[in-house]
């Protein structure tokens, strides 16, 4: 398989018959051996992709495709179970656990369109880190660095590193406060957060259950929209191109472009005067429930520490914390010291600033912001300092996490290069159940965004 096959480009040669579902995950399987970053997944599957590849290949030449995604490559982050695996969710702690007996229901649904399950992403340990480095598994190298060694991002990190160096068109992860738009903005490809819920959520260890969401992370929008079809157990997208002249873009001025780097935002900026030469409406102004939100994080703690917390505290009470990764460690038990009354507080905050950012947007706004301020950073300094770790870590989920705490669904797209010519993320963000209405807008302006167009 050559690198850069889209699911799109794939699925027309399989269903013509020009390639069959068996020699593609041959040569998927080839693809990962020779790239040689035995850090991008934690467990290969060939069982099952050589099962599922073989029942393709006899419906597709009985014709009888189960539809476009039939035969064609996906992975999964290793937090959703899959039958006869260990979900280890990235953590060493978990090793030893029993297989699961059943793939969860969105694993299930995304067979049910026919896709080959290859394998399962590494992450970072328990989902909680925006950086993508993991010391159990190793950490994914970002195929766009061609300088030094640049993180991948994460936690999707293998995930996305599994789709940029062109091993597998799609890969499906999760997002909390970021973990599937970061590393698909570190490492240039596109990234789809859905609103949360959207999909089922039964069989996924969890990091933080009021923000977790899911999402692909793939070539194209489109790509992301025939996954997220399969996701949510529709046959064929629905999901149809916007009108570009009835699109309006809002351009936040608060918190996104703080400390952002000069090139990240030229690289955005440039973008949106492309979008506005092809007829879209931008504006600018000030969101200040974005500043809030940082502000109740100041306040109260964070939501997603606390209930990182509840979910690991026997844990980190017992010898299984002397196993984990020490920054996690002690992210996580910073949860402590957050109290029942602040966690109902922040609950209660939330609830009034996602009505009052919903509020504040006109029908046909969208939010267009850089997805980072920053371009991946050189992993060896990370790993020496877990000062600056921490620092790059909260910048890196800033702009990002907004969005999860405001309960918005949002798309990461590149839109240019920056510093050290590594990847630009452009992000479009709508409220809560707007996905189909974002992927329409997404699909008409990506050439745009690109700078293909």
């Amino acid at each position: 398989m050559t690198e850069q096959k889209t699911l799109a480009s794939l699925s027309v040669l399989v269903q013509s018959g020009k390639l069959d579902p068996v020699e593609l995950a041959k040569e998927t399987y080839a693809a990962i051996d020779a790239h040689g970053d035995y850090a991008i997944f934690v467990e290969l599957t060939p069982e099952r992709a050589t099962r599922d590849a073989e029942a393709a290949s006899k419906r597709l030449r009985a014709g009888r495709s189960l539809g476009l995604l039939d035969g064609l490559p996906v992975a999964w982050k290793d937090l959703f179970d899959t039958a006869g695996n260990v979900t280890t969710a990235g953590s060493a702690v978990l090793r030893t656990n029993a297989p699961a007996t059943s793939d969860a229901p969105v694993v299930a649904a995304v067979s049910a369109a026919g896709m080959v399950s290859v394998g399962r992403t590494n992450l970072s340990e328990f989902a909680f880190s925006g950086l993508g480095l993991n010391p159990h598994y190793g950490t994914p190298r970002n195929p766009a660095a061609t300088d030094v060694e640049r993180i991948p991002g994460g936690s999707s990190s293998g995930s996305a590193v599994a789709v940029a160096a062109g091993l597998v068109p799609a890969a499906i992860g999760t997002d909390t406060g970021g973990s599937v738009r970061i590393p698909a903005a570190f490492t240039g490809i596109v990234g789809y957060k859905a609103t949360r819920g959207r999909y089922a959520m039964k069989g996924i260890f969890p990091l933080a259950e009021s923000l977790d969401s899911l999402g692909p992370l793939c070539h194209t929008v489109q790509d992301a929209v025939w996954v997220d079809a399969a996701m949510h157990g529709l046959t064929a997208p629905t999901v149809r191109r916007a009108d570009l002249s009835s699109i309006a873009l809002v351009i936040p001025e608060t918190v996104v472009f703080d400390d952002a780097e000069p090139e990240v935002v030229e690289a955005f900026e440039d973008a949106i005067k492309r979008l506005e030469k092809a007829g879209v409406a931008v504006s600018r102004r000030a969101f200040p429930s974005f500043s809030a939100v940082f502000g109740l994080m100041a306040r109260h703690g964070a939501l997603v520490t606390a209930e990182a917390y509840a979910l690991h505290r026997e844990r980190l009470a017992g010898p299984e914390a002397n196993a984990m990764d020490p920054r996690v460690v002690a992210r996580t038990r910073l949860g402590e010291k957050i109290s029942m009354p602040d966690y109902i507080a922040l609950l209660d905050a939330r609830d009034q600033l996602i009505h009052e950012t919903v509020e504040s947007l006109k029908p046909n706004e969208l939010i267009a912001h850089p997805t980072l301020p920053h371009v991946a950073p050189p992993i060896a300094p990370l790993l020496e300092d877990d000062e600056l770790f921490f620092k790059i870590n909260g910048k890196t989920l800033r702009n990002t996490s907004i969005g999860n705490f405001l309960d918005f669904c949002g798309i990461s797209i590149p839109c240019g290069l920056g510093a050290a010519e590594m990847p630009v993320g452009f992000q479009l963000a709508a409220p809560h159940h707007q996905d189909d209405r974002l992927l329409s807008v997404a699909l008409s302006a990506e050439a745009i965004i690109r700078g293909e167009a």
